[in-house]
């Protein structure tokens, strides 16, 4: 599966590309939204992982940029977030699921595996 992550702490982006890589995912990843959004458009992936708060895009705006168009609007979100899971859980237009950080990596990495058939699917 293809997988664009939106992460701006370069740690905790290492450990999920890494993990997702080991699971046999083709991994892409960005610093901020806006870098995110380009990498999405290009590659079309199967699932986006995102943090919430990162500078100049923020996983919530990008979540509604993809959303409202209509090519990238079928390809599910996974939200991981330290502060704003609340917000994000109050948005299930935007995210198809949420993890709160910390987060168990196996529950992550099930939920990946769960969430890749959905792509396209109303």
């Amino acid at each position: 599966m293809k997988i664009v992550v939106a992460e701006d702490e370069f740690l905790i982006a290492d450990l999920l590309v890494v993990s997702l890589e080991d699971a046999g995912h083709e991994v892409h990843d960005a610093a901020h939204g806006v870098d995110a959004l380009k990498l999405i458009r290009s590659l079309a992936p199967d699932l986006v992982i995102t943090d919430f708060m990162m500078p100049l895009m923020t996983g919530l705006e990008l979540a509604e940029t993809m959303k409202a168009d209509s090519v990238l609007q079928g390809i599910p979100i996974i939200l991981v977030s330290g502060a704003q899971g609340a917000i994000a859980r109050s948005r299930t237009d935007l995210f198809d699921l949420v993890f709160d950080k910390p987060y168990a990596m196996d529950r992550l990495l099930t939920a990946v595996a769960d969430l890749g058939g959905k792509r396209g699917q109303p």
